[in-house]
């Protein structure tokens, strides 16, 4: 099975459910506040919530270098299945947490095992496509993610009819089972960290994707002014992407005057649904205009990048369903068209042996941002301002934007010898 044409699509698939627990697991907390917060009454303070929410984001963000490192040099597989079985066990714990400082040092322990799977998930996906099929694929892994996010959204309707101990304990377990299936199906890309060159399209030697240095690898990416470019593009979208994970849910609450019950799923699912859309456009797209010219990712990203700033300011001030549910559609689109291309973008500007290393700092600081809006945006929520803030979001987005387009300079591949055939490039410049 692991040499056979399909498997790189196998591995899509197996690590979709993957992706869908990591989001999962981290995504229920958010809609499970009021019910928490009957048994833990520290929570019942936005403030408070949000300290929790960002201490998984501060570690997370903090790990992800590291990640990105770890996975350059040492069998993937092993990696994800290690850092599943841990965040999943975390999980189940939550469920038994019966003080406010239990969840928030629990929420850090999942901070550091989920940030080992993004970066190293990502790199693998991107090893076994070629650029014909990459946009596509990490699409299609990324719409895990969505959905992760989308079912967190109904923590609180089961919640509300078992108990929130056992949404914990459910799915606590569900990840663990499914780390023991991925012993049996999940396989590295032969020559991962090995000592084996890399070849351009046009059959050059490039530099040896083995197991560079760490300062090597900092030097070769930090070295690399696109990649300073694509490091803000990457961090302004997080601004509201992160708000709209963890605040959306209170932000329908609160505009709508409904339960979180019921604001939930329609905050999460509406994301979900419309980012999974977002992929299946953005991703072929992407991945066709790209054969004909080299900043076709680049136009695919921005043009998706766009939709999200009237979403923005739309979700800040929309007062009824129609308005919200439509603001939150338009930015899951456009969110989606955005997503799907950065890590096959990042391969249009670093070599294949740092790609892991260089997703990591870029989740670093993508969830940094994530920390800092989770922080002001608990602060606006009890202050009331919510909704303005969030619409004030969409200037940063603006800023990336423009950056990307005028300053970005995407380069030839850099891939493994047996995944490229073709001897010439005739792409536009």
């Amino acid at each position: 099975m692991r040499n056979s044409k399909a498997y790189p699509w196998i591995v899509v698939g197996l690590l979709w459910f993957v992706a869908l627990l990591n989001y999962l697991d981290r995504q229920m907390l958010s809609t499970m506040q009021s019910s928490m917060q009957l048994d833990i009454r520290e929570l019942a303070i936005a403030e408070n919530f949000g300290r929790v929410m960002g201490i998984f984001l501060l570690i997370y963000g903090l790990m992800s270098p590291v990640a990105g490192m770890i996975a350059d040099r040492v069998n993937r597989k092993w990696l994800i299945v290690g850092s599943l079985c841990v965040w999943s066990a975390v999980t189940y714990g939550l469920g038994y947490a019966q003080t406010f400082q239990q969840v928030y040092w629990l929420r850090a322990l999942m901070g550091v095992s989920e940030a080992l799977y993004l970066p190293t998930g990502l790199a693998m996906i991107a090893d076994f496509h070629t650029s014909k099929t990459r946009s596509l694929a990490i699409g299609i892994h990324m719409s895990g993610l969505y959905t992760g996010q989308a079912l967190g959204g109904f923590g609180a309707t089961i919640a509300a009819n078992y108990s929130w101990h056992t949404v914990f304990h459910w799915f606590g377990i569900a990840g663990i089972i499914y780390a023991v299936v991925l012993i049996f199906l999940l396989h590295d890309k032969e020559g991962h960290a090995s000592k084996e060159r890399a070849v351009s399209r046009r059959g050059q030697l490039a530099a040896p994707s083995g197991q560079p240095s760490i300062f090597r690898s900092f030097g070769v990416i930090l070295g690399t002014l696109s990649f300073w470019i694509m490091l803000f593009y990457f961090m302004a979208p997080s601004f509201p992407g992160w708000a709209t994970k963890n605040w959306l849910p209170t932000l329908f609450s609160g505009n709508l005057g409904i339960e979180m019950a019921k604001a939930g799923p329609m905050a999460t699912i509406s994301i979900a649904i419309a980012s999974f859309i977002g992929v299946l456009i953005g991703g072929p797209l992407s991945d066709r205009w790209v054969q004909k010219n080299i900043r076709g990712r680049i136009y695919t990203s921005t043009i998706g990048l766009a939709l999200t700033i009237p979403s923005l300011v739309l979700l800040g001030f929309g007062d009824s369903h129609m308005e919200l549910v439509g603001a939150a559609v338009l930015f899951g689109i456009g969110f989606g068209m955005f997503d799907t291309n950065n890590m096959p973008i990042l391969c249009q500007i670093i070599p294949q042996q740092y790609r892991a290393t260089a997703y990591g700092i870029m989740n670093m600081m993508g969830v940094f941002a994530g920390y800092a809006v989770t922080l002001i945006l608990g602060s606006s929520t009890d202050a009331g301002n919510l909704g303005a803030d969030f619409s004030k979001l969409a200037i940063v987005v603006l800023a990336a934007l423009l950056l990307m387009l005028l300053f970005l300079k995407p380069k030839e591949e850099l891939t493994y010898p047996e995944e490229e055939s073709r001897p010439t490039d005739n792409r536009k410049g």
